[in-house]
């Protein structure tokens, strides 16, 4: 993923950062709580293709 556009993408719902999850190639959107993937280096910021984040996941990542 690209350093770069991790520093200008942000969530397209709450317009907040995102957290670049490498493990499970997703960028994370803690204020909306949705994960978006990561499919052959190309971020997918749609929120119809993104899950939702557990309250455990969220908790994990405000550490």
């Amino acid at each position: 993923m690209d350093r770069k556009l991790l520093d200008i993408l942000v969530c397209p719902v709450t317009k907040g950062p995102l957290i670049y999850d490498k493990k499970n190639q997703e960028l994370l959107s803690l204020s909306a709580r949705l994960a978006y993937p990561i499919r052959d280096d190309i971020p997918i910021m749609l929120e119809d293709e993104a899950r939702t984040l557990s309250e455990e996941e969220v908790e994990q990542y405000r550490k």
